[in-house]
């Protein structure tokens, strides 16, 4: 492709994306597996870039997992959307911001639906009235945290206390990006550069001094699936999947994984983990595994927050090696202590992967 014709591809898959006054939508997994994740992002937002975001405790699953797994039909689903709008709407917010890449892609997918068969928002409009009693106004702007991340990536950079380089050699540090298949595949119009080109999260990875891996299977599935995962006779294709990516990245030799879906961070993760006991194979360098990140959590990292403090010691692949790239300083007898300083438990090493400071 010529550089012109790359360009005006660039052009066309840009999108508005709202610089204030943030209606926060919180993902029904990404806390249950990465704790730590929201509540960095929510610090960061209002305490390092002074925006205005309310998280409504009234906010519940957008039953997206079970409407793609053929449980909750789809007038359901449009009606506990609808009230989440409804929320949104009666705190006086127009942008609309949710956590999870399945909940963006739920609210596009209803609003392109409503776009084009406004009978259908008419029916879901009346079903929310006589279950709540509430009414609602569609958002102005719908935008993932991580294109609010990204939009903000140079402020976050002029903030840094680390950099995405190595503190031992001053090489920048190699990162794979994964994309959420919901995020810009299902709508590319709606994600940072489309479906072939994202940019959201190599966005940011440049921005804060790191450089980017192109592989093979840059752009293939994680595995997740939803009837991959939750239907167990299925799991074998979705650990294939994210083995598949595994073993085209690793002659690269990355030094993280950053992923802004919180299933694709779960499992780039946990297979990992998951792999080394099946076969004995382990990805990464000296058999530590390759660190796997939320973008919240690369972000709080560059930022200076403590990295158990975020939740990192929730994750199954070591992140001490990126640490120690990093020149983060972090206190080993502290992983595994509350914010109590009480001892939770340490988890039992596994047989492969190895494992820091346990």
């Amino acid at each position: 492709m010529n550089l012109e014709g790359k360009q005006q591809i660039w052009k066309d898959y840009q999108k508005e994306i709202a610089d204030d006054h943030y209606f926060y939508a919180r993902s029904c997994i990404r806390q249950t597996f990465f704790p730590g994740s929201e509540w960095a992002y929510l610090d960061i937002m209002k305490n390092k870039l002074a925006k205005d975001v309310i998280d409504d405790p009234r906010h519940t699953t957008c039953t997206g997992i079970g409407y793609h797994s053929d449980i909750v039909p789809a007038e359901t689903i449009m009606t506990v959307v609808a009230r989440h709008f409804a929320l949104m709407t009666e705190a006086g917010y127009e942008n609309m911001t949710p956590s999870c890449i399945t909940s963006f892609g739920i609210y596009t997918e209803i609003l392109e639906t409503w776009h084009h068969h406004p009978e259908v928002e008419e029916k879901i409009r009346e079903f929310l009235w006589k279950a709540t009693k509430r009414e609602f106004k569609k958002p102005r702007n719908l935008a993932h945290t991580s294109d609010i991340i990204y939009k903000f990536r140079n402020e976050i950079a002029a903030q840094a206390k680390y950099k995405l380089v190595d503190v031992h050699t001053g090489r920048p540090l190699r990162g794979v990006d994964h994309i959420g298949c919901h995020y810009s595949k299902m709508f590319p119009t709606k994600g940072i550069g489309g479906a072939e080109f994202p940019a959201v999260l190599s966005g940011m990875i440049y921005a804060w001094g790191g450089d980017v891996i192109d592989y093979p299977e840059r752009r293939h599935c994680c595995g997740f699936g939803f009837r991959q995962y939750l239907v167990m006779a299925n799991r074998g294709y979705s650990v294939a999947n994210s083995k598949k990516k595994f073993e085209s990245m690793q002659p690269y030799e990355p030094d993280f994984i950053v992923a802004n879906c919180p299933g694709c961070a779960m499992f780039m993760d946990k297979w990992q983990y998951t792999i080394s006991e099946m076969e004995g194979t382990t990805y990464g360098q000296d058999g530590y595994g390759i660190p796997v990140l939320t973008y919240e959590e690369l972000t709080a990292l560059v930022l200076g927050y403590d990295p158990w403090e975020i939740g990192l010691q929730m994750h199954q692949v070591s992140v001490e090696p990126l640490l120690d790239k990093m020149g983060i300083p972090y206190d080993p007898e502290a992983k595994f202590k509350n914010i109590r300083g009480e001892d939770i438990g340490v988890p039992k090493c596994p047989t492969y992967l190895r494992v820091s400071k346990l």
